[in-house]
């Protein structure tokens, strides 16, 4: 019988039992373990193994960690899940700096994670009491869990120092059929998508659909539209035919080399090139061993080359002007000028320079001391123009940015060319997982890559994502291909920046407007 109490008026009146919030799916040791799981399996999603269904399976156990849990219980699983991920995925940190490097980095990534999946488990104790309905259920929540998943590897990609994105969900879908999707709604859109078709999946288990077939329409009709979606599509314009080198040359942090080796082993693999007809010649990231605009010896050998090849070299450097120094892109012509150049927009913190040296070189003044680089921020365009014909540019890490993509494409370019040097990374799965960041850009944009690097693996690959020509690692090549030019925005690229601000802001809101709800519902 419930208990009473008197009203305003000294009627007694029921009082409403206080609600019961809904139990951990899984107790917290087993919630733990399977956290575990779920990270081994993401990093599995990625390359080198490159089993794209494991991102599926990854994230239906992270879910299953989450449902019931409260704040603290989703920030143990969280702080599982993110450090068995990140210390796996990024274990090539290690190659040469160590394990400081390495477990610095896993560890940030994993605790950013922990807090972030912390709504991901509010919104599975809100939103169900907020909107108990089956559209809420089997729709709303979904949306929710999708869009603070995007809203998570948002934080993680823009802080902290200019972030770290590169473990976003869609990219694991490179070489899956849902690829094509991120050219309708960016890659970020595609992880939405993603998360909301297994939280839907999870939410028809739970709901035991299956007794009742009609209502896995809305399911079924889902996964068979993310299946079936062709790319959005662009105008071809034509071809230009580009030569790319990879020297092979000792152009690793630490490699022991001798003066201008490394332009040596560029223009030893360049020479089998050496009277082909060819448009622009690209070389890699860290493909000169000093500044050419400094050092008159260097630009007289790549005027020499260009005119070889009788095409513009696009080459890059180090280069200081003043008191900055920058990771610059060049495109020297064959009378000895670079009127353009693309100076790198997020040199990479703790590799390409230390923010906050004081401080950190208080902590470990050995480490901190072996990173002698200090690069400027560029501001300038990332784009070259090649007779007429606009050239998109990212340089390295640069591919995994956004917005250094976005501006090139939006600059009208016709083709993308990504330099890199992976020399630091040899025999690690780095390189393969930059290729594939690489061929999801392909994919989103609608343009052909060339990405080149100074130790390989090095591809150019199509509007589609297929590899039409490709270097292995740790040997000297070149490719000279017919690269199809296309204009024209995909969705992906205009809707993008959007989808992100939309997914990021209304997972938030949502959220919050849930708990409302569900404190007002008896």
């Amino acid at each position: 019988m419930p208990s009473l109490a008197a009203g305003r008026t000294g009627r007694p009146r029921p009082l409403r039992p206080r609600p019961v919030l809904p139990r951990p799916l899984l107790p917290l040791w087993l919630a733990a373990l399977v956290a575990a799981a779920s990270g081994f399996l993401m990093n599995l999603a990625y390359p080198g193994a490159s089993v794209w269904p494991l991102a599926f399976v990854a994230v239906a156990l992270l879910l299953l960690t989450l449902i019931g849990r409260r704040a603290g219980g989703a920030l143990l699983v969280g702080l599982i899940y993110g450090a068995v991920f990140f210390f796996l995925l990024v274990s090539w940190t290690s190659r040469y700096l160590g394990v400081v490097p390495w477990a610095a980095l896993a560890l940030l990534e994993a605790a950013i994670t922990a807090v972030a999946v912390i709504p991901i488990a509010l919104a599975y104790r809100w939103l169900p009491r907020a909107f108990p309905g089956l559209a809420g259920r089997l729709v709303g929540l979904p949306a929710v869990i999708g869009a603070l998943w995007v809203g998570r590897e948002l934080l993680l990609g823009s802080w902290p120092y200019t972030g770290f994105p590169w473990a976003r969900l869609g990219m694991t879908q490179s070489q899956s059929p849902l690829a094509t999707l991120s050219s309708w709604v960016g890659v970020s859109g595609l992880s939405f998508l993603i998360v909301f078709a297994v939280a839907m999946l999870v939410e028809s288990v739970r709901l035991r659909l299956w007794r009742r077939p009609v209502a896995l329409v809305v399911p079924a009709a889902l996964v068979l539209v993310l299946v079936v979606t062709p790319a959005f599509p662009t105008t071809a314009a034509g071809t230009m035919r580009i030569g790319a080198v990879q020297g092979n040359g000792p152009t690793g942090y630490f490699d022991e080399r001798e003066p201008y080796s490394v332009i040596q082993a560029q223009t030893a693999a360049t020479e089998p090139l050496f009277g082909e007809e060819m448009d622009l010649l690209v070389w890699p990231e860290g493909g000169l061993d000093y500044d050419p605009f400094q050092d008159a010896g260097l630009a007289r050998r790549m005027t020499l080359i260009a005119n070889r090849v009788d095409a513009p070299l696009l080459a890059n450097a180090a280069t200081g002007r003043g008191d900055e120094y920058f990771n610059t892109s060049m495109l020297w012509t064959q009378d000895g000028t670079a009127e353009q150049t693309h100076d790198k927009r997020f040199p990479v913190p703790f590799g390409e320079y230390v923010p906050d040296r004081d401080f950190y070189n208080a902590i470990v003044p050995d480490l901190i001391g072996l990173i002698g680089r200090e690069y400027t921020h560029g501001t300038n365009p990332p784009l070259v123009e090649v007779d007429g014909t606009p050239v998109g540019l990212a340089i390295c890490f640069d591919v995994i940015y956004d917005e250094v993509i976005s501006e090139g494409i939006h600059g009208a370019a016709q083709v993308l060319v990504f330099q890199t040097n992976n020399a630091d990374f040899r025999g690690t799965d780095e390189n393969l997982q930059q290729l594939a960041f690489a061929r999801m850009r392909a994919i989103e944009t609608g343009r052909s890559v060339v990405n080149i690097s100074t130790v390989g693996r090095s591809q150019m690959i199509g509007p589609d994502g297929t590899t039409t020509a490709s270097l292995d690692a740790d040997e000297a090549g070149a490719l000279l291909e017919d690269v199809e030019l296309r204009t024209g925005l995909t969705a992906g690229v205009v809707l993008g920046p959007w989808v992100q601000q939309l997914l990021l802001w209304g997972g938030l809101g949502a959220l919050l407007f849930g708990w409302w709800r569900a404190r007002r519902r008896p």
